[in-house]
């Protein structure tokens, strides 16, 4: 009896052996770096991004090693959208792009066979009319940052705004979510004023500012599109009337920060912090989630087909816990990663939306964003 049985348990774990699950992962990274701005006191850590990716694989191989699923990620930096979209050609399975909107949506076009995960580029346009059926986002749209914050000031009745924002391409998307988060909470744009100013405001900030700020009439909050900061840290104390800072600067709508504490986050905050020697940005946590949405996908499944996984992570059973106090799921008719948006200044989490009151038919995080009706995307043909 004891010999038939060390006879099958040999078989058992030969066919368990042979049913080992590869998941293989490219991570394509725009490493262009952040344009030159007036201060360079907080320049972007040179593995921005990638040491989410790394720790989220290191946490998928920790589960993995017990199911027989062996994980790898496969790192490719390029300097220019050309030469990253050349190095992504011919790259196969799940792929994860950090860059800029047309990057990542001219990766997706050039690999229709890819699972695409966006972990960077927050364009309204890619989960609406550029959305594509193998392109995910697990980086949060401008319209889901920009309702958690007009969220916060209905809370709060500051009901009164004024948006400055800057010339860079995605300054100017991220107004125009501020502008239709406005008009979507009800709030009144008292002033809406692009930046001007090409001196250096540093040394001018006490002259310039406030009567720049007085010509945005009257408000409760300055809104402040400036996603390349670039000019935005030197708008607050110096408004001509005493009113907080919002947007880009200031009071800030993030996917993550180094002040996130609640929910188990320290437990997150402190594995990162000991594996890159740095506090987790948001687009680390992008990173971190898509490389776990992936883990989480083919723990479940037991596989690393593609269409099974993208099918189960757009089903109604996939959760991720993100360590935000909510089940994250993806919208099956735009493909983004819904999640609670932490509102943080420098060292505290002052918010985390979608805040009480805010209610939903279906889940209060479809409160952040574009919800199904509003949607302009067809590739998912929900």
């Amino acid at each position: 009896m004891l010999k038939w049985c060390l006879a099958a348990c040999v078989v058992s774990w030969a066919g368990v052996a042979a049913a080992q699950v590869e998941v293989s992962m490219t991570y394509l990274r725009l490493d262009d770096r952040a344009p030159p701005t007036l201060s360079d006191i907080d320049p972007d850590p040179a593995d921005l991004g990638i040491a989410g990716a790394r720790l989220g694989l290191t946490d998928n191989q920790t589960t993995g090693q017990f199911l027989n699923h062996n994980y790898k990620l496969i790192e490719i930096d390029a300097a220019t959208p050309e030469t990253l979209l050349a190095a992504a050609v011919g790259t196969t399975g799940l792929v994860l792009v950090e860059g800029s909107a047309d990057a990542v949506l001219a990766i997706a076009d050039a690999l229709p066979d890819a699972l695409v995960f966006n972990v960077s580029a927050a364009e309204d346009r890619l989960r609406n009319d550029d959305c594509r059926a193998n392109l995910l986002h697990t980086a949060p749209s401008f319209a889901m940052r920009a309702d958690a914050l007009a969220q916060f000031l209905m809370t709060k009745r500051w009901t009164d705004v004024a948006l400055v924002s800057g010339a860079a391409d995605s300054d100017l998307a991220f107004a125009d979510a501020l502008r239709a988060s406005a008009n979507k909470f009800g709030l009144k744009m008292r002033g809406d004023a692009p930046w001007g100013f090409t001196g250096d405001i540093r040394r001018s900030t006490t002259d310039e500012v406030p009567s720049f700020t007085q010509r945005l009439g009257d408000f409760d909050m300055l809104l402040v599109a400036d996603e390349i900061h670039d000019f935005g840290r030197y708008l607050n104390y110096n408004t001509w009337e005493p009113r907080p800072v919002g947007g880009s600067e200031g009071l800030t709508p993030v996917a993550w920060s180094p002040a996130v504490e609640q929910w188990g986050a320290e437990q997150l905050q402190s594995r990162f912090r000991d594996s890159a020697g740095r506090g987790m940005r948001p687009i680390d946590y992008s990173a971190w989630a898509a490389i776990r949405a992936i883990g989480e996908a083919v723990t479940r499944t037991d596989s690393a087909d593609l269409s099974i996984l993208r099918d189960y992570m757009l089903g109604d059973v996939f959760t991720l816990a993100g360590f935000k106090g909510r089940p994250l799921s993806f919208r099956t008719w735009n493909g983004q990663l819904r999640q609670p948006i932490p509102l943080v200044d420098a060292r505290a989490v002052v918010a985390t939306a979608p805040l009480e009151g805010f209610l939903h038919p279906v889940t209060e995080l479809d409160t952040l964003g574009g919800d199904r009706p509003e949607s302009t995307c067809t590739a998912f043909g929900d």
